[in-house]
This record gives C-alpha cells, sequence and structure tokens, in this order.
C-alpha cells in the first residue's frame, strides 16, 4: 500500500484504490498493490493498516475504488501492510493466495545479492518451501555467496507451519505489528515467547521487531511499559531486537537506539548478577558425528564458564557454527570468536553475546591464543589474570588458562 506518510483523522472518507496514478495522488485515495482487493472486500468489512494503527470500515465499492470510513484514527506509514477482517474474523482467502515474494522483490533479492548482502529477511512466509525457493535461486544466481535467509513470522500460516520454517531458514524474525493484526493482540506475546523458544532450542537466530520504542517515533522518551516490552523480550534471550519506525521515520532515531541499548544491557547485567539461568532442556542439533562433538564441547564450556566464573570464552571457528552453538547456550561471561572468514565474522554479530573478530588462524593452539591475547589486551577487553576458556572447531578442543 503506497502512500506518503499522513494522519487520518476520525470519519474522513478515503478511497482505497488498485488504479495506477501517473500525477499526484487525489486527496483522501490510497494505492493498493495487489489487483483483486476491490473484489475481494466486502461492504462492511474492517481494513487494518499497519498491524491495526489505523482501521477503516468499508462504506461502497465502485470499480476498482473501494470507499472507506476511518474508526480509528491515527498515523499511517507509506507501504505499510493491509488485512481486512469480516465478522470478527481475518480474511484469508485471498491473502493465502498472494505470493510471499512479488516481481519486485525478485528484482531486490537480484540487488543484494550483486551488493554482497548478509541477510535477506522474507515476508509472510507461508511454509518452508518459500525458504528453500529462495536459498535455491541465491545458489544458482551466486554459487559463491554465503547470504543468510531470515524468515519473518508474521502471520498465522507462520505460526502454524513454525517448525519446518525455522529448520530451512538460518534465523527468524517476530514481527508483531503484522501479526498483531492477524491473531488476537492477547496471543502476540505468547507466540513471541513460542518463536524465541523454538529459534533457540534449533539454533537459529532470532530477532524480536516492530513497535518496541513506537512512541519515539514522535517522543524524545518511552513510556514505561515499552521499556517493559523491550525488557521481556531480552529475559526471553532472544538474539537481537530491531527497530523500524523509530529509526526508520521517528524523530529521535540515536536517542531510540541509547534507550533499546541501555535497557537490554541493564537487564542482561541484573540476569547474570542473580544468576538466573533458565533451566531449558536444548535437544541435540548435531547433523553428523563430527558436529557432535562440537555441540558437547560448547555444552561443557558454557557449564564450566558458569560454574568456575571465568572472564571470557574464546573459540576460534571456520564456518562459525561452533561459535553459535556457544551463543545457543547462553554463558554468563563474554565469547569472543575469532574467524579468518568476513562474512563468518559480519553474521556472527547477529548471535547473543559474541564478540566476533577477524583474524587469521593456524593450527598451532598457542600461537593463535598469544595473538588474541595481545589483540584483546590492547582494547582493554581482558586484562593479565583473567580466567579463560578456549575452543577451537578445526582442533576440536577445550583449554582453561589464565591470560599471561
Amino acid at each position: 500500500m503506497n502512500r506518503t506518510m499522513v494522519t487520518r483523522e476520525d470519519g474522513e472518507i478515503w478511497t482505497f484504490t488498485v488504479r495506477a496514478f501517473s500525477s499526484p495522488l487525489p486527496d483522501h485515495t490510497i494505492i493498493v498493490n495487489y489487483d483483486g482487493f476491490a473484489e475481494d472486500v466486502e461492504v462492511g468489512d474492517d481494513l487494518l493498516v499497519d498491524g491495526g494503527m489505523v482501521r477503516f470500515e468499508v462504506v461502497e465499492k465502485l470499480g476498482p475504488d473501494v470507499k472507506c470510513r476511518c474508526t480509528d484514527p491515527g498515523l499511517l506509514l507509506p507501504r505499510a501492510n493491509l488485512t481486512f477482517w469480516r465478522d470478527g474474523s481475518l480474511v484469508r482467502e485471498r491473502n493465502a493466495m498472494l505470493p510471499t515474494i512479488s516481481p519486485k522483490d525478485w528484482l531486490d533479492i537480484d540487488f543484494g545479492i550483486a551488493e554482497g548482502v548478509d541477510f535477506i529477511a522474507v515476508s509472510f512466509v507461508k511454509s518452508a518451501e518459500v525458504i528453500n525457493h529462495l536459498k535455491s535461486y541465491i545458489a544458482a544466481r551466486c554459487r559463491d555467496s554465503d547470504i543468510s535467509v531470515i524468515a519473518k513470522i508474521e502471520s498465522i500460516d507462520s505460526l502454524k507451519n513454525l517448525e519446518e520454517i525455522i529448520r530451512a531458514s538460518d534465523g527468524a524474525m517476530v514481527a508483531r505489528g503484522d501479526l498483531g493484526a492477524q491473531i488476537p493482540l492477547e496471543q502476540v506475546p505468547s507466540a513471541q515467547q513460542r518463536v524465541v523458544k523454538m529459534c533457540r532450542q534449533l539454533n537459529k537466530p532470532v530477532i524480536v521487531a516492530s513497535q518496541l520504542l513506537e512512541s519515539m517515533i514522535e517522543y524524545p522518551t518511552p513510556t514505561r511499559a515499552e521499556v517493559a516490552d523491550v525488557s521481556e523480550a531480552v529475559r526471553q534471550r532472544a538474539d537481537a531486537l530491531m527497530l523500524s519506525g523509530e529509526s526508520a521515520m521517528g524523530q529521535y532515531p540515536e536517542k531510540a537506539l541509547t534507550v533499546l541499548r541501555s535497557v537490554s544491557l541493564r537487564i542482561e547485567r541484573w540476569w547474570r548478577e542473580e544468576k538466573r539461568r533458565e533451566a531449558m532442556e536444548l535437544p541435540n542439533v548435531a547433523s553428523s558425528f563430527s558436529d557432535k562433538i562440537s555441540e558437547e564441547i560448547c555444552n561443557s564450556a558454557a557449564k564450566m564458564a558458569n560454574n568456575l566464573g571465568v572472564d571470557a570464552l574464546f573459540v576460534f571457528t571456520t564456518t562459525g557454527h561452533m561459535a553459535s552453538l556457544l551463543s545457543r547456550c547462553r554463558p554468563d561471561c563474554p565469547v569472543f570468536a575469532f574467524t579468518s572468514s568476513t562474512s563468518v565474522r559480519r553474521r556472527l554479530n547477529l548471535q547473543w553475546g559474541l564478540i566476533p573478530f577477524r583474524l587469521s588462524c593456524s593450527d598451532d593452539m598457542e600461537s593463535n591464543l598469544n595473538r588474541t591475547f595481545s589483540l584483546l589486551k590492547a582494547r582493554g577487553m581482558i586484562q593479565s589474570g583473567d580466567l579463560v576458556i578456549a575452543l577451537s572447531d578445526s582442533l576440536q578442543s577445550i583449554q582453561v588458562m589464565n591470560v599471561p
């Protein structure tokens, strides 16, 4: 749905249309970007825009145009998602037939591949088939590509096929704004917790997004409820939190980011001080005997780190897999990941607790350790006497030592 940002007023009549306009849009007109819209809606339907931030009631249909009355006013953003409800239920028949990846999306994907992006996020993923199709396309277009595919969980179909989608993807995003337009609002918190938990169990990074600090689009400070919401996402041990409108078009993007960071750091520090280690069962995710060894090493290292109160964990990794396994355990101390791959280093930034560095590693563990000690001491990240546990995926090893 296309329109520049504007505020809707209660009772105003607006025209939703599938027609294209080469000149400026007429007043009170909104373009809808799928052709069957006018046929699918009925008089009396409720249109929810941007996850329910603005609501309209359909009052008249005139060919390609649909006249609607604004019943819940608010700020409407360009390219906002649109859903419609009939008799209290989401109308899904047409939505289910809409392509998850549009023709324009494929052009954007080609651009991303050419530019070497690290992640591509797919909206309204209905099944694992969409993820597998995109991964095959990326591999065919660029055989050396290391692009990760993130599934945005924001529909009923996404929740219905959640496990298969997460297994097929390289990570997930809980897009709560659009999700809240497809399921009852009171179910969004439990859906978020379910996605976060499943991603961690399957060792996939998870991002919590949408409306974290929504009021900071217009105001310099968040509400206390928003701070509590951010705190809960951190307590659920999500890998990342993402701002949307707050940074994309808000008046205080830097302040919003500062608030998000300070609240997250404070809750994580409190979690460590209180030693609130959740007893989550982490199922085996290894697909080979070698991976199983890595998994056992990481589980043991994280447990040792917490019990011994070590100051840092080091992990030397080629593909990033051992670092991700260590992150999955959520140890109390910082985890420094060292890899020779630039793309792996960038990708690891998304995962919980990891501080990645690009470093050419060798099979000589002592040489690797001496180089990392010098690097981190120079940056003030460790100091002489600190207790460290070091892991290596190429050597399948674990060592405990003090920093010289």
